[in-house]
């Protein structure tokens, strides 16, 4: 349902771009969550199904943006001057009803994209 592209390994203070394509036509809000080894899932960022409403992690904000095109029924999170922490599993999700930004609220998941950032 839900397929990741992108990622990969930058140095820190670089950019990256993660894509997450859904398969099916629906009204799904979409988050952004990451997993660094040895850690939770953590929420990094979600856009509503309108895409007039965005959230973000304190940790991401002014430095990560997500974004989605209807038209390519495709969520997009652009990363910019990353840092080493940011390194993880990232994971795209997607939902039906009240915009939120806890995981356990998601009904559908990717298959992780992963975002190395060296020092």
């Amino acid at each position: 349902l839900l397929v990741e592209s992108g990622g990969g390994l930058v140095q820190a203070g670089g950019s990256l771009r993660v894509s997450c394509t859904v398969s099916i036509r629906a009204e799904f809000d979409m988050g952004w969550f990451r997993q660094a080894p040895g850690k939770g899932r953590e929420f990094v960022a979600a856009i509503s199904w309108r895409g007039d409403r965005a959230l973000y992690a304190d940790s991401v904000k002014g430095r990560f943006t997500i974004s989605r095109d209807s038209t390519e029924n495709t969520v997009y999170l652009q990363m910019n001057s990353l840092k080493p922490e940011d390194t993880a599993l990232y994971y795209c999700a997607a939902k039906n009803g009240a915009f939120t930004t806890s995981g356990r609220d998601y009904d559908y998941w990717g298959q992780g994209a992963q975002v190395t950032v060296a020092s």
